[in-house]
C-alpha cells in the first residue's frame, strides 16, 4: 500500500522536507517562498501574485522553522519574509490535477450507459452535467440523446461544454454524402479508426457529431480508446512502441483552396512521457526518413497500432440515431464509420470542434460552485 507524501519539519538547521515512503528530499526555500499564502501577497479573486516572484534572490534560505500544529507551519526567510503557511494547502500544490478524474482505459466491453446522458438534464441539472463531464474525463466521449435536430444546435451543445474552434470547414462541418466534398468523410465509404485534423497546429482537441437524420442499415460509429490499444503496443514491441513516440512524421491537407502541413510525432504524451492519444491518420501521414531497418520497424508498429485499433476487442460499434450527439477527445478516442448505401435513405450529420481545456474548465467551475454553497452551509 502506498503511503501519502508528509511534510518534515526540521528546526536546526532551518528545511522543510517531503517524505514519500522511502523517499525524502529537501524542499527548496524558493519553493516555498513563491507559494506564499498571505492575503496581501495574492490577489484575492484571481490569486495571482502581486509581487515578481522572479525577482526573489537566488541565494534565498530558510532562517527559522517552527511546527504551529498538525497543519501549519510557521516558517521565516532571509529576505525578510515571516508567515504560517497551511501544510495542506502546499500539499494540493503537488498534485493540482488530483481534483480532475483520472482517465480510465476502456475497451469495447465498457457499459456504454457509463457514458450516455440525456441533453435536456444536462442542460437543467448542474449535478448532472457535473456527471457528464467527470464520465468524459473518465472515458475520453459522450453520447448525448434527445439533442434537438434543428440545425446548428450541436454549436449550442459544444459552447455548454467548451469553446468552439473554427477551422477552415467552418465553425461547423456537414457530414453527408456528396461527390464535390473535399474530405473522404463527405462519402458513403468506410472510415478506419482516424484522429481529425493531425495536420494542424494545435490538433482540434475535442470532435463533436451530432446525427440530424440516419435512414441507412450502414454507416456505424466506431470509436477506440488509444490509452487502452498503446498498453498493449508497448507490450508487445517496445521498440516499435518508443519509435512513433519520438519519431516525428508529416501530416498533409490539400484541397482546392487550402494546404497544411505538420510534423509530429504520432504518440502523444504528457511532459513525464505517459501516453495521453495518438495523431493517427493513414491517409494523412508520410513515413519518416530512417534507416532502412529503422523504416520497417517504425512500419511495422504503425501497421500493428492501425490493426488494434480496428480489433473488435477494443472498437465500440454502435449506430448514431437522429437527435443522438457524440463527442470525444480527438486524439484520446479514435473514431471512424462503416459504409453505407446513400441509396437507403439519407444519412446527414453535422460536427464541430472545442477546445480541449473546455470540459476541465467546466468540470473546475461546477466543483468550486459546490464547494462554496457548502461552506455558506
Amino acid at each position: 500500500m502506498s503511503t501519502r507524501p508528509a511534510f518534515v519539519l526540521h528546526e536546526q538547521p532551518p528545511s522543510v522536507r517531503l517524505e514519500n515512503g522511502d523517499a525524502s528530499r529537501e524542499i527548496s526555500p524558493l519553493w516555498l517562498r513563491e507559494r506564499t499564502q498571505l492575503p496581501d501577497q495574492l490577489e484575492p479573486m484571481t490569486q495571482q501574485r502581486l509581487f515578481d516572484s522572479h525577482a526573489i534572490d537566488t541565494d534565498l534560505t530558510l532562517t527559522e522553522v517552527a511546527r504551529v500544529d498538525d497543519h501549519h507551519a510557521a516558517l521565516a526567510f532571509s529576505d525578510g519574509h515571516r508567515e504560517t503557511y497551511d501544510l495542506r494547502v502546499l500539499a494540493a500544490e503537488l498534485d493540482d490535477a488530483a481534483s480532475f478524474p483520472a482517465a480510465e482505459p476502456w475497451d469495447a466491453r465498457l457499459d456504454a450507459d457509463r457514458v450516455r446522458f440525456d441533453w435536456q438534464r444536462v442542460l437543467a441539472e448542474p449535478g448532472y452535467f457535473r456527471a457528464s463531464l467527470d464520465a468524459y474525463l473518465r472515458y475520453g466521449h459522450l453520447v448525448l440523446y434527445n439533442v434537438p435536430t434543428d440545425p446548428e444546435r450541436i454549436l449550442e451543445v459544444g459552447s455548454h461544454f467548451g469553446y468552439v474552434k473554427e477551422t477552415n470547414f467552418g465553425r461547423y462541418f456537414e457530414v453527408y454524402s456528396r461527390p464535390s466534398g473535399n474530405d473522404l468523410a463527405y462519402r458513403s465509404v468506410a472510415l478506419g479508426p482516424h484522429t481529425d485534423n493531425p495536420y494542424r497546429n494545435p490538433v482540434p482537441g475535442i470532435q463533436l457529431l451530432h446525427c440530424l437524420v440516419n435512414e441507412t442499415q450502414g454507416g456505424l460509429s466506431t470509436l477506440a480508446d488509444s490509452l487502452k490499444v498503446l498498453e498493449r503496443l508497448r507490450h508487445e514491441s517496445p521498440e516499435g512502441y518508443a519509435l512513433l513516440k519520438t519519431t516525428p512524421v508529416r501530416f498533409r491537407f490539400v484541397d482546392a483552396g487550402t494546404e497544411l502541413v505538420t510534423h509530429r510525432t504520432m504518440i502523444q504524451t504528457d511532459d513525464d512521457g505517459h501516453p495521453t492519444g495518438v495523431h493517427y491518420s493513414p491517409r494523412l501521414d508520410a513515413l519518416p526518413l530512417l534507416s532502412d531497418s529503422e523504416t520497417r520497424l517504425f512500419h511495422a508498429a504503425r501497421r500493428r497500432l492501425g490493426e488494434l485499433l480496428a480489433d473488435p476487442t477494443y472498437e465500440r460499434r454502435f449506430a448514431l440515431n437522429a437527435g443522438e450527439l457524440m463527442l470525444f477527445d480527438n486524439s484520446r478516442v479514435l473514431h471512424g464509420r462503416t459504409s453505407y448505401d446513400s441509396s437507403e435513405g439519407r444519412r446527414h450529420l453535422q460536427g464541430c470542434y472545442l477546445d480541449t481545456d473546455g470540459p476541465r474548465e467546466r468540470f473546475a467551475s461546477l466543483v468550486k460552485h459546490h464547494d462554496s454553497i457548502e461552506e455558506v452551509a
